[in-house]
């Protein structure tokens, strides 16, 4: 069953935004059972936006369309979907006593140009929007009665409330459009490239008639998908689940995870199981990898202490590293990495000890310890390790996330 994205907005066509609507929503209706067949971006211009229709409502079952039913003048889509299908707009009632009482909640009196998020074509299906302003809507995009449907849901531009909406309101609409003759399975990897990834899973789809990898490069990671078609569900999971052993198999142990879920989730569920805790020592990285385990729901039960001590006085009172080790080595080595990491371990009472310290850049190189040059230590009660990195990416941000990464890394493969 063929699908299509719709996003309508000027901020997006000049680059303002990133389209991040359009990912999430063409995940979700793969995960249905649906093929997307294109994504199509169009800016806050009436005669476009009905081109973009007409198109779509002849080629596919399903579009989903975000953007442009807020209250400003720019906000075109409503009025361009009635006009499109010939038809007057309508007010809805329910839809502006909704909004009014949305803004007497917070103590605000609704502005007038609002009244137009309730005005909908005539014979729309509205969507109620409870965690904002805006409704969606929806719509057959087939004027003529012979033609195929083309079932149309409108949705606000705003991520959280056109993910609500399309899960609450659009998914149980068109569940019975899809023929779920497919089956995904996702692998989340960390430490090796994408194009050795790819050697690594060469021959797969030829062993498995039916299969497609997918890869998806989002530094520092690489995901591999495994989409598997058969005749119908039943037997495109288990073409899927064979196919996904081997790619398993091939890649080991550097899947992190056989989902979704984020390395700092993996990590904070292997300590929570194993009733571990750990604490982190931070420098170069100032505070990522913490930030990284901490906006995980129930990361209190496993993360006891965090620290980012840059000034070699920092080190040496927060964390109790002897001045003569610095003096010795460097704040960026192997002997101040483990001394920060024991010392971590010792402050907070954690299982696990993490240090990171290092020159992210762009200058405090020299030929001894150029820029990307870090020293990872671990310390539990099995004593203490240290790795050394040099990571030749282009600027701050991307040595800083990958050494993030390499120490969550370290833990969830120590704790697993």
């Amino acid at each position: 069953m063929k699908s299509a994205i719709l996003s309508i907005g000027t901020e997006l066509t000049r680059g303002e935004l990133v389209n991040g609507n359009a990912a999430w929503l063409s995940e979700r209706l793969t995960q249905a059972g649906f093929t997307v067949t294109e994504h199509l971006v169009v800016d806050d211009d009436e005669a476009r936006i009905i081109d973009a229709l007409a198109r779509l409502g002849a080629s596919v079952s399903v579009v989903v369309c975000t953007g442009g039913l807020g209250p400003t003048t720019d906000d075109l889509t409503t009025e361009t979907v009635a006009r499109y299908l010939g038809v007057p707009m309508r007010r809805d009632a329910a839809s502006l006593a909704a909004i009014e009482a949305r803004f007497a909640r917070f103590g605000r009196v609704m502005s007038p140009s609002n009244a137009k998020q309730a005005d909908f074509p005539e014979a729309a299906t509205v969507l109620p929007n409870p965690v904002g302003t805006a409704p969606g809507f929806s719509v057959n995009l087939a004027k003529a009665s012979a033609s195929p449907e083309c079932r149309a849901f409108f949705l606000p531009g705003v991520p959280r409330e056109m993910q609500h909406l399309f899960q609450e309101e659009v998914l149980p609409r068109i569940a019975d459009l899809a023929t779920h003759t497919s089956h995904q399975i996702r692998f989340r990897t960390f430490g090796l490239p994408e194009s050795v990834v790819g050697e690594k899973l060469a021959g797969v789809e030829a062993a498995f008639p039916g299969v497609i990898l997918g890869y998806r490069a989002h530094f520092p990671e690489i995901e591999v998908k495994v989409l598997a078609t058969a005749t119908d569900a039943e037997a495109a999971a288990t073409l899927a689940d064979q196919a996904a052993a081997v790619v398993a198999e091939r890649l080991g142990d550097v899947i992190y995870t056989r989902g979704t879920s984020s390395i700092g989730r993996v990590v904070v569920d292997a300590l929570t199981a194993r009733k571990k805790t750990l604490a982190l020592a931070e420098s170069c990285t100032g505070g990522l990898a913490s930030s990284l385990i901490t906006r995980e729901r129930g990361a209190r039960a496993a993360f006891l202490f965090g620290t980012v001590t840059y000034a070699n006085e920092a080190i040496q009172a927060v964390l109790a590293v002897h001045a003569a080790t610095i003096a010795a080595h460097g704040a960026v080595s192997p002997e101040t990495a483990a001394a920060m990491a024991e010392g971590a371990r010792k402050v907070s009472g954690a299982d696990y000890a993490v240090a990171i310290t290092g020159v992210a850049g762009p200058d405090g190189g020299s030929d001894e310890k150029p820029v990307g040059t870090v020293h990872f230590a671990i310390a539990s009660a099995e004593g203490t390790r240290t790795e050394h990195r040099l990571f030749r990416w282009p600027n701050r941000d991307m040595i800083q996330t990958i050494a993030a990464y390499t120490a969550l890394d370290f833990i969830r493969r120590a704790v697993l």
